[in-house]
């Protein structure tokens, strides 16, 4: 973790959740899946005005209600009291009752007329011969209200079906204006205009329209466990609001940025300034912006005025973007130090080391090896070592301040490839063998599959040896949950190559184009003339490994 020393903003705690229970009613139209939706009160103290599925705080009679309901033998405690809290919660906004009778029968709207829907309702029900039907209510999502709001809950959103025979009434005091809308319906007025939702809202019926019909959506809940978690983060982007999800791009930076969930953090992509991460960190990203490069190639400076600074990746001989790295350091540049020798990555080592003072500053790294095409030549001041520390210091009020950068040899994007461990703050700087977006290209001969794959090896035992948890590369916004990250890209490499592996099998004496058209069938074609240099990659390593012929 980084040390809160090097927080760019004063550390807060956010305000704490309520648990709360939220329910969406669903039932088949004729065009497809629908969703009961109402809109809030202009007047709520939480999002005023928009349209939700009905549901609300938890309260203690909830918890002492189990006995007046059913029950799956999979349903814990805590869901049980969920769903009878989302049961509740829609019979009060909603008039919908999700109960039956004794015998089976679902609750009808003669028995909803008869209760009293401003009364605790297990009671009214128990006299009526009336069982809550909390079995008939699953999981499908867990959000937990975004850190940078005042008002918080952690709620569970519920899914059922709609009970036959009844009619949705809103209260007119919290919910106004009940709707059936198919997910994409909704989605699509919302984009008008027309139809304002909040972020969970949004990122739920994202996902619910993929289901065709109710059956799907409660197939697919009967796990016990949510589909997904989400305590979303929030930025700038284009100076409007902008929140993501934790598999989204921005919200690993987000995360490193600000921690506790201040919206301060602009996500913009521009080269014209450095942008800080830390105080001890900064990114400013080079123009160089394509389909190879994305938003562009991220240089960093490690560093500080009072340390002085390193300089990983200079990026491309753009003069521009070197000048703008030599004046965000000062002039006080102690190491400029390449991942390796790609053209987007190390020419800028020379000229930037010539604007520097005297002493000049060393360009460290790996030579490019005799695999390395010519475009990617680089001959570096001095080979660095793998284990190498570089370190800053400098006397300091609170002790001398020290920032240390570890090589790790990770060959297999090129042969020559290294990545940074900032060992202080538990930062990975990972070059192009890692990037956020997109997997890296691993086009031999200078890039190998089998050194590629050991170096995602190498860099998950440094995450678990020195708590790594953040993930900065060359192109893209940094990634958080840095163990994760890894193995869930070793997991994508594999299974790549058992399709490459398979379209060999089928096809002994296809083309690399037979092969690709087969192995990747999931991307668009306009991809596959870079893709195949990857698999060919991949079909080195398969060949090495006797796997085909």
């Amino acid at each position: 973790m980084p040390r809160p020393s090097q927080l760019l903003h004063p550390q807060r705690e956010p305000a704490p959740t309520r648990p709360a229970a939220t329910v969406l009613l669903l039932r088949d139209g004729e065009q497809g899946l629908e969703v009961l939706m109402t809109r809030r009160s202009a007047t709520a103290s939480f999002a005023p005005g928009a349209y939700v599925f009905p549901g609300g705080v938890i309260d203690e009679a909830d918890a002492l209600a189990h006995a007046q309901a059913t029950r799956r033998p999979s349903q814990s405690d805590a869901q049980l009291t969920q769903a009878i809290a989302a049961i509740r919660e829609s019979f009060e906004e909603l008039g919908v009752l999700l109960a039956r009778h004794a015998d089976g029968r679902p609750a009808t709207a003669a028995d909803i007329a008869a209760l009293d829907r401003a009364a605790p309702l297990a009671a009214q029900c128990a006299a009526r011969g009336l069982t809550l039907a909390a079995a008939d209510v699953f999981t499908l999502a867990h959000w937990i209200t975004d850190r940078d709001l005042p008002r918080r809950f952690d709620v569970p959103f519920l899914v059922a079906r709609m009970p036959e025979g009844q009619t949705p009434v809103a209260d007119e005091a919290e919910q106004f204006e009940p709707v059936w809308v198919r997910p994409a319906d909704a989605l699509a007025r919302h984009a008008a205009g027309q139809f304002f939702m909040i972020f969970p809202t949004l990122r739920t019926l994202e996902r619910l329209q993929a289901y065709p019909d109710v059956a799907s959506v409660l197939a697919a809940c009967t796990g016990e466990q949510p589909l997904w978690t989400s305590c979303p983060r929030a930025g700038w982007l284009a100076g409007e609001d902008a929140r993501y999800m934790e598999h989204e791009a921005p919200f690993g930076e987000l995360a490193l940025v600000t921690p506790d969930g201040q919206q301060l953090h602009h996500l913009d992509w521009q080269s014209r300034q450095p942008v800080p991460l830390l105080k001890n960190v900064q990114r400013l990203t080079a123009g160089n912006a394509g389909f190879m490069t994305g938003p562009g190639t991220n240089s960093y400076l490690v560093g500080e005025p009072r340390t002085g600074y390193i300089v990983i990746d200079p990026g491309p001989a753009d003069a521009a973007h070197i000048e703008r790295l030599w004046r965000a350091a000062g002039d006080q540049i102690r190491y400029i130090v390449c991942t390796h020798s790609h053209a987007d990555h190390s020419p800028g080592a020379k000229p930037l080391q010539a604007l520097c003072s005297d002493p000049k500053p060393p360009i460290l790294g790996l030579a490019s090896r005799p695999t390395a095409r010519a475009a990617s030549q680089f001959t570096p001041d001095r080979e660095l070592q793998n284990n190498e520390r570089l370190t800053l210091t400098a006397p300091a009020p609170e002790g001398e301040i020290t920032h240390t950068l570890r090589t790790v040899f990770t060959p297999g994007h090129a042969a020559n490839h290294v990545c940074f461990v900032l060992e202080e703050d538990g930062l990975l700087f990972s070059g192009d063998h890692i990037l956020n977006g997109s997997t890296t290209v691993v086009d031999p001969p200078d890039g190998h599959m089998g050194d590629y794959l050991d170096s995602l090896d190498r860099l998950a035992d440094v995450c678990q040896s020195d708590g790594v948890q953040f993930i900065l590369p060359a192109h893209g916004y940094v990634l958080g949950n840095a163990a994760q990250v890894i193995a869930q890209l070793k997991q994508h490499r594999l299974a790549r190559e058992a399709k490459v592996l398979a379209a060999m099998l089928a096809a002994p004496g296809g083309s690399m184009d037979d092969w690709v058209a087969a192995a990747y069938d999931d991307v668009h074609p306009r991809v596959w003339p870079i893709a195949k240099r990857s698999m060919l990659a991949h079909v080195e390593h398969i060949r090495a490994l006797g796997a085909a012929p």
